[in-house]
């Protein structure tokens, strides 16, 4: 499956995120796009913007929600790009949302009163209008105040969510996690390193085991 980031973010240099963001979707098959490097408002390639589009099967929307919206490049880049003439039937639609508040903020009662799903219904309808198939949003809040052990989990669900077949299963996770233990046991050229993964491995293989016995249980009880 490949996968097409479409980043647009005015100051990329200076974020953070994006920078942790794009060093975890250094993957092969995954192709990263930052729109303002490319273009500005007036210089968008649609011709080669829609081959993209087509020469990918999960198309992923990534952005700082910017007045409860998408910063005004990815707007202008809709508004060239996307036409009735294009087909994008069946892709997989997924954006990546980072907000400055806690997301309990987005809710019914809470200070921003509306909820992130509300907010980003015109991304639903463009999938919909499309007959593209819209994955659940991926939202990143309060990155800057997160503790190391939020960026290792943010880490893996981020190379899951451009990664990983949809809809998610704890199998399929299971399965994508020990793939990836595998590929760095490959690679690994430390003796000492090798150690340490190949216990991490059978300490994982142990532990699925267990799990799934304890599923197996859970289904026999239904």
């Amino acid at each position: 499956m490949k996968t097409l980031i479409i980043v647009s973010h005015p100051n990329v240099q200076d974020s953070t995120t994006q920078s942790f963001l794009k060093k975890s979707a250094a993957l092969e098959e995954v192709t990263w796009h930052h729109l303002e490097n490319n273009y500005t408002y007036t210089t968008i390639d649609s011709v080669k913007e829609r081959n993209l589009l087509v020469q990918h099967d999960r198309i992923i929307l990534q952005f700082p929600l910017y007045w409860y919206s998408a910063p005004a490049m990815l707007k202008q880049w809709m508004d060239v790009v996307l036409s009735e003439k294009l087909s994008l039937r069946g892709k997989e639609f997924g954006l990546v949302v980072t907000i400055g508040v806690k997301e309990k903020a987005y809710q019914a009662g809470g200070s921003e009163q509306f909820t992130l799903s509300e907010l980003l219904r015109p991304f639903q309808a463009i999938a919909r209008h499309f007959q593209m198939i819209f994955l659940p949003v991926f939202t990143i809040s309060k990155f800057s105040y997160m503790t190391e052990e939020a960026y290792k989990k943010l880490l893996i669900d981020y190379r899951q969510y451009v990664s990983i077949d949809f809809p998610e299963t704890f199998a399929k996770k299971e399965a994508w996690f020990l793939d990836r233990l595998n590929e760095v046991k490959e690679k690994a050229s430390q003796p000492e390193h090798l150690v340490l993964l190949e216990e991490i491995s059978r300490s994982f293989t142990h532990n699925q085991e267990t799990l799934e016995e304890l599923v197996w249980t859970l289904e026999e009880m239904k």
